[in-house]
């Protein structure tokens, strides 16, 4: 839905805020993954989950980085979304509990896979204010050049976080596992 709308509006924010969902998807599918099967107690594949979880993150910023310089170069300006602007609304509400929820089921379970995905959800709702930010300062007071600001500042999100993810850092079970994140 975030992507239909950005493409409708032409932001390229709101286009990187769809595009993280989707890659928050990924990651979920990735933790189900973690936890079927013979995969349940191995250390080899938390860790394995916990690099695609990172990955994840790194799919991200490339694209955005690229359309948001070429967006504020082009002085091309985004469209009200209304779609856009409730979609952030709801999702900066939502997220943040379910991120809580599944950074402390990560914790429970000794998986930085399931705690980092879980920071994932949380970040997305930062995400949806700073895109919520932006869109309505668009249409309020015609600060088109937003737009491309919120979108190289989620290219640049994505980078530290996926370098975070990556490392475990912040969650001790990335380097014992069992242990609590």
């Amino acid at each position: 839905m975030a992507i239909g709308a950005a493409i409708i509006a032409g932001s390229t924010a709101l286009l990187g805020f769809g595009l993280d969902s989707g890659i928050e998807a990924i990651a979920s599918i990735i933790v189900i993954w973690r936890f079927t099967g013979t995969r349940l107690h191995s250390a080899t594949s938390e860790l394995r989950a916990q690099k695609l979880v990172a990955a994840s993150f790194y799919l991200l910023a490339p694209y955005i980085a690229v359309e948001a310089v070429r967006a504020l170069a082009a002085g091309d300006r985004a469209e009200t979304s209304i779609a856009g602007l409730a979609l952030t609304a709801g999702t900066a509400i939502f997220e943040p509990v379910l991120g809580i929820a599944k950074r402390r089921i990560g914790a429970r379970l000794g998986s930085a896979a399931t705690a980092g995905e879980g920071t994932q959800n949380v970040l997305c709702a930062y995400l949806a204010i700073a895109v919520f930010t932006g869109l309505g300062a668009n249409t309020l007071f015609g600060a088109w050049w937003l737009d491309g600001i919120v979108a190289l500042g989620i290219a640049g999100w994505a980078v530290i976080e996926g370098r975070r993810a990556w490392t475990g850092y912040g969650c001790a079970c990335a380097s014992q596992p069992g242990q609590p994140c």
